[in-house]
């Protein structure tokens, strides 16, 4: 037997009985195979295709072993961006029946200045200088156009969900909105070998209360969705891809409501691999890797209810978020209290591979 051959046997012998733990641990744990696919020795020569087609037969997030983490969007085109929507939130209550000219007002005080601005750069101050003097500066605008990319943890390991699961909403929440992003699988060595992607479920009304309740806002149970794969780097699909793609979105309610949207990755300023680089380095590791969420372009405004409210949730919503090449990711809205309880930890994972004679 040559010993590419008994490699191969050892692979295939090596995911069968990573198999069983995942049907012990009831669809958890599916990073198992992409971890070990980034690790030095597997990367060389295990074949991406195997390790795609074993995740994708789960229905989880492909990133369980993975710290989660965010960094918000810097836009440069514009006044219908992320930056506005935000910045609304602080500015106007949720539900409010004026939330619409508070967007516009917003938007007519900045007009274009945002487009083409450099993060951190000479006019980037002069922006905020003069958005300061009119009082409408904020938390996100600075993020948006400082030098400092906001970087923030979405969730722990094991946490996330993923295609088909029910999607989570704090019940204090009566604002809230899907975030449709493209999400980067890293090594621990900073390497980006990947994407998927992510909804990044979202309480305006939360955090538009404080930016300091952000945690509130974004970590919550069910409250990170990844999916339907992660797609590996190669000849056929790289970082240049992800950095042009268009992720799309679609809402429908059981009501009739319909709402349709798009992102846009080549209007964010800041590239992924920045962004990374403001994540993880000599200032931060993360040494099981990581999935970064990269933010959205995307902020819902259709109004739902009655006019002038804007958009939010109802549950039983079918969030659709897709990309050429990264499939559709398809979750159910329901209260984060009654979505399944997450009860499958790092423990219970050791406890299973152990088991399974895989470590």
């Amino acid at each position: 037997m040559s010993t590419s051959t008994r490699r191969a046997s050892a692979q295939r012998g090596r995911a069968a009985r990573a198999a069983k733990v995942w049907r012990r641990s009831a669809t958890h744990a599916t990073w198992l195979v992409i971890a070990v696919a980034t690790s030095t020795s597997f990367a060389q020569t295990s074949s991406p295709t195997i390790v795609r087609e074993l995740v994708a037969t789960w229905q989880r997030a492909g990133t369980d072993l993975l710290d989660v983490a965010e960094a918000m969007p810097e836009n440069a085109a514009g006044t219908t961006t992320w930056a506005i929507g935000p910045l609304v939130n602080s500015a106007t209550p949720p539900f409010c029946t004026n939330a619409r000219s508070g967007r516009r007002k917003v938007a007519a005080a900045i007009g274009g200045a945002l487009r083409g601005i450099e993060p951190g750069s000479a006019k980037a101050a002069e922006v905020k200088r003069v958005l300061q003097a009119e009082g409408l500066w904020s938390p996100y605008l600075e993020v948006g156009i400082g030098p400092d990319a906001e970087v923030f943890t979405k969730g722990p390991v094991l946490s996330a969900v993923g295609w088909g699961a029910d999607i989570g909403l704090h019940p204090v929440s009566t604002w809230n909105n899907p975030e449709p992003e493209v999400v980067l699988a890293i090594a621990s060595t900073g390497r980006i070998v990947g994407a998927t992607l992510g909804n990044d479920v979202n309480l305006r009304d939360v955090e538009g209360r404080s930016a300091l309740l952000l945690s509130k806002a974004k970590d919550n149970n069910a409250s990170a969705a990844l999916g339907p794969f992660v797609r590996l780097f190669d000849d056929g699909f790289s970082l240049e891809d992800v950095s042009r793609v268009e992720v799309g979105l679609a809402v429908e309610g059981k009501d009739g409501f319909s709402l349709e949207g798009a992102s846009s990755m080549s209007r964010i300023s800041r590239s992924p691999a920045e962004l990374v680089a403001a994540a993880m380095g000599p200032h931060h590791q993360y040494p099981d890797g990581m999935a970064l969420y990269l933010g959205t372009m995307f902020v819902p405004s259709k109004d739902r209810d009655r006019p002038g409210s804007g958009f939010t949730h109802k549950s039983g919503d079918i969030v659709t978020i897709s990309a050429p090449g990264l499939g559709r990711l398809v979750n159910r809205v329901r209260l984060s209290t009654e979505c399944a309880p997450w009860a499958y930890g790092a423990s219970h994972l050791m406890r299973d591979l152990a088991r399974a004679e895989l470590i």
